[in-house]
């Protein structure tokens, strides 16, 4: 323990931490940079803010506060102390709706405001992307704005007072009049008041440098609005009195298309008198499909509201009338759900273009430049004039109606004449900024990324008044050094410079990431959509987390403990990593990462890899054994008919309990029982009973033509092979010939009737058709990728004959009933075997229960049930697999309502191993155990997923059923 934080641990009451894994965690923010601290404090109090204050300033060492953790240039990082006021300082303390004042820590996420303020008709004005994570300290941190600002303006225009304490320890209360001012403020600012009313840009979203000018006496001399957008570089925030607005009761939002972006962006301003609540901006490239939008190249969102819907449309319609001159279509919006669908592409925007179309990286950088908004339209075009002289690409969109435009751009950060370019871009990107009149920062601050090119924007006489503003406040320079005054290059610290730039050997395939695990690991930007603490509609990401609320179990936080391996600075041990495998521990693999994640992170594919390597030539956890090998144990106990056996000795409960410790399961949790006859037994036994009634003169049932093989996957074999017998009734009412999948290595293919193949007697090895799914969840990928050519290997007759075609009837599908087999099958089955083109056939082969009764059964109809339903759209299901067909299958059979989303919290075998029953049973507990116990009478509980229902079975005694279960017991009532 070195002796900083041996003082630190003696004087606050918060959490002290300068392991490993606090550290990682926090080198970055959204931003290209990154800094090592040397320790992380989470204060309880001010008490605990200005003691760690005391201790720095005594041994030299630099604090910097940090919120959530989004910011885009840089501040939130350092190589000092951070102070993360995100666990323990974030409450709203006191709600005055009278007086339409809040009062909260500085830790405090924006929505939880929003949450708290809701029921009484008020809302905080500034609603950035990041509204979810990000918190009210960060944004008074960055003066940040978001969509509304045109209504409600900046965060400086919504706070009233705040206290700080200063870097020598005094604690202040900040307001107008000069109020809570540290000694010599006002003597600097009444010494250069000439300067102070002529040095500013007038524009809407100037956020670049320090207020000084709130310090103005005609602006009331405003300390606390000065204060906002000194990004943590004069004082600690520890509370603040913020002013809340009256939220409309109703919306409507006004879509208008135009030709292109720079006509979007001149006709923005044009609606300002209009009063809109929002005007927001962005071009087609940034839209992944134009479905629902009206014709256009380009798009305004303008939101209006009102009392009613009624008033709100009107105000809407009086928009589109004001841009019929200019916009080519027009569309109103009213309906809660389109909105929402709508805000989500905005939203999203900052990770969706980290992308370009082919691929490419971007980053920010220069994410928020703004311009007056009448100027908006050739600031555009010359915007993407400089692009192209550089050879960059970017994809603008944001707040046109202030004139703040967002982008990323596809820099070329890993080489030195990439870097040297992107310096020479800022230079001349932040002239052509200055050029038509803006600021270098409409939203989003200076920090790093554009600090050292503020003299370009207000010349060297003020940013030396910056200077001394800044010895005012901190003479010791401890409070975020580097950023605003003095500041590091823009070019300094790039976290990229760190890492490996030879790719890794490894076991997935990556092909979005060019095979590149490093490159994978960088598609984190720090977005950290997966730190929401509440799950919302029928989003996953990120169930561990929102159960513990560490960093360290959010997407994010165990890509950037990956990131610190890969670096080899603070994590040293790398693919043996204690820390990365701790963190990974509570990863439920759910995949919701996978498609929540604006960037696509794939958190579960990173896990498996990282177990793959730590555990190499050894010993592994008895789970892994007892769990991720269940397919084999679960065949032994077929093919020796001892599954009856092992049900009985599994109620004994001291054998149960010896079983589940040798094991490695949960001592909570119940073992399963097994099916007494598997699924493909019984499904030999119907073939021979249907052989003989057609050697008797019967038909045997369906008749049509096309085929469907029914993956006999290890649930529904050994497990629920009641599911089955279930689809292969539903799929045979709707006309189709159900196959299963050959056990015999064939040398050409079946005859067609799933009986009778020919095979060579020399080749003809027994085997079982496994998508590997336990092998890879666990980490055993060199099994799992053995038991895939296995697989392929029985298959292969059957994945030569091409791509199927809905009009080529000979190609047979593959129908899998449990989500995560199917996802395994089009997921890691191509990306474990990337160089074998049968696993790609079947990975386009493979489709779910209701896929194919939509796809190859399109005329058929289901039983109506006109039920209520009630459960979980499984984890795999929603990331990889998608549910339309479901919904509308459940449409089409009268079972009405939505399932719910998040992670049943099982997911496979994670509920069932040591140590992650609390978390597991928690993950249920937030939405599928609620929907479910709170569902009327005669509701019908779906779960595709075995991990679901014999989740809802333990935790809530109910039994769920497949969708397929449910259509056959209708088919028999009919």
């Amino acid at each position: 323990m070195t002796e900083l934080e041996a003082e630190l641990r003696k004087v606050v009451r918060g959490d002290v931490g300068f392991d490993v894994t606090s550290r990682a965690l926090v080198t970055m923010d959204a931003s290209n940079y990154r800094r090592v601290p040397l320790g992380v404090v989470a204060p309880r109090d001010a008490d605990d803010v200005s003691a760690v204050l005391a201790v720095c300033r005594a041994h030299g060492v630099p604090v910097v506060a940090r919120g959530g953790g989004t910011s885009i240039a840089g501040q939130a990082t350092g190589t000092g102390v951070v102070l993360d006021f995100t666990r323990h300082m974030n409450r709203v303390l006191a709600l005055d709706p009278r007086e339409r004042t809040a009062v909260v820590q500085p830790g405090l996420v924006l929505d939880r405001l929003q949450e708290a303020a809701a029921p009484h008709g008020l809302r905080f004005g500034p609603d950035p992307a990041t509204h979810s994570r990000c918190t009210l300290g960060g944004m008074i941190g960055n003066n940040s704005c978001g969509a509304h600002s045109v209504a409600w303006g900046t965060t400086a225009d919504s706070v009233r007072e705040l206290e700080v304490v200063t870097a020598r320890g005094r604690r202040l209360r900040l307001g107008q009049g000069w109020s809570g001012a540290p000694d010599g403020l006002r003597e600097l600012v009444e010494g250069d008041l000439a300067r102070l009313r002529t040095g500013f840009p007038e524009l809407p979203r100037r956020i670049s440098g320090y207020a000084l000018d709130a310090l103005l006496p005609e602006k009331g001399a405003d300390v606390a609005r000065s204060f906002c957008g000194s990004e943590g570089t004069l004082g600690v925030l520890t509370e603040a009195v913020v002013r809340l607005v009256e939220a409309p009761r109703a919306r409507a939002l006004a879509v208008l298309g135009y030709g292109d972006e720079s006509a979007a962006a001149e006709a923005a301003a044009g609606l300002l008198p209009h009063r809109p609540l929002t005007v927001e901006g962005m071009a087609a490239d940034l839209v992944p499909s134009p479905a629902g939008l009206p014709r256009g190249g380009a798009w305004l969102f303008v939101e209006t509201g009102g009392d009613a819907e009624v008033e709100a449309r009107a105000r809407a319609e009086t928009i589109v009338r004001a841009a019929s001159g200019d916009a080519v279509d027009t569309l109103v919006v009213t309906d809660p759900a389109a909105r929402r669908a709508l805000w989500r592409v905005r939203e999203d925007a900052s990770g969706t273009a980290t992308r370009m179309p082919d691929g490419a990286e971007a980053w920010p950088g220069w994410e928020d430049c703004a311009v007056p908004p009448a100027r908006l339209g050739a600031y555009l075009r010359d915007f993407r004039a400089l692009l192209a002289a550089h050879g960059l690409r970017g994809t603008p969109y944001g707040h046109f109606g202030d004139g703040c435009v967002h982008v990323r751009i596809d820099f070329d950060l890993l080489t030195g004449p990439g870097v040297a370019r992107f310096r020479r871009f800022s230079g001349e990107l932040a002239d052509l900024v200055v050029a038509h009149g803006g600021s270098l920062s409409g939203e989003h601050g200076d920090g790093q990324a554009r600090a050292e090119l503020l003299p370009r924007m207000y010349g060297p006489e003020l940013v030396a008044l910056f200077e001394r503003a800044k010895g005012v406040w901190d003479p010791d320079d401890l409070l975020n050094p580097g950023m605003l005054v003095r500041p590091a290059p823009l070019d300094s610290g790039l976290r990229f410079a760190v890492l490996p730039r030879a790719p890794l050997p490894v076991a997935f395939g990556y092909p979005s990431d060019g095979g590149d695990f490093t490159a994978a690991v960088r598609r984190c930007v720090g977005v950290a959509r997966c730190r929401t603490t509440a799950a919302t509609g029928s989003a996953v990401m990120c169930p561990s987390y929102r159960v513990t609320g560490e960093e360290a179990h959010s997407t994010r936080g165990r890509a950037r403990l990956l990131h610190e391996m890969l670096a080899g600075e603070v994590v040293t041990d790398g693919w043996r990593s204690a820390e990365v495998r701790d963190a990974l521990d509570l990863c439920l693999s759910c995949k919701g990462c996978r498609s929540d994640c604006p960037v696509g992170v794939d958190m579960a594919t990173y896990k498996a890899e990282f177990l793959h390597h730590h555990y190499a030539g050894r010993l592994r956890p008895a789970a892994h054994y007892a769990l991720g090998r269940l397919p084999q144990w679960l065949r032994w106990a077929s093919r020796t008919r001892v599954s009856r056996l092992l049900n009985a000795l599994a109620r004994v409960r001291p054998l149960a309990w010896a079983a589940k410790r040798a094991a490695g399961i949960a001592p909570e949790r119940a073992i399963p029982p097994l099916a007494p006859e598997t699924f493909t037994r019984w499904w030999g036994r119907l073939l021979v009973a249907r052989a003989r009634a057609e050697a008797g003169g019967g038909r045997r049932p369906g008749g049509s033509r096309q085929a469907v093989f029914l993956w006999p996957d290890t649930f529904t074999e050994h497990l629920s092979p009641s599911v089955g017998r279930a689809a292969v009734r539903v799929l045979e009412a709707a006309g189709l010939d159900v196959l299963t999948p050959p056990t015999r290595r064939w040398r050409k293919a079946a005859v067609g009737d799933g009986v009778s193949y020919t095979f060579n007697p020399l080749t003809a090895r027994r085997g079982r058709v496994c998508c590997g799914l336990t092998y890879v969840s666990t980490g055993q990928l060199d099994r799992a990728r053995e038991v895939m050519r296995r697989t392929l290997d029985l298959l292969e007759p059957f994945l030569t004959q091409g791509e199927p075609t809905r009009e080529e009837p000979t190609q047979v599908p593959f129908v899998v009933l449990e989500p995560s087999c199917a996802a395994a099958l089009r997921t890691d089955l191509p990306e474990l075997l990337p160089d074998d083109p049968r696993a790609r056939r079947l990975a386009a082969r493979v489709v779910t229960f209701a896929e194919a009764l939509e796809r190859y059964a399109p005329g058929w109809a289901p039983p109506r049930l006109d039920r209520p339903v009630a459960g979980q759209t499984h984890c795999h299901q929603h990331a990889v697999l998608g549910d339309a067909p479901d919904r509308r299958l459940r449409e089409a059979a009268g079972l009405t309502g939505e399932l719910s989303g998040g992670c049943c919290g099982l997911a496979g075998d994670f509920g069932f191993e040591k140590g992650h029953f609390e978390v597991s049973v928690a993950c249920a507990q937030e939405q599928l155990l609620p929907a479910v116990r709170q569902s009327p009478p005669g509701t019908v509980v779906l779960a595709d997923g075995y991990s679901c229902r014999t989740q809802l079975d333990q935790l809530a005694g109910v039994r769920a059923r497949h969708l397929a279960e449910v259509l056959a017991d209708a088919l028999d009532e009919d």
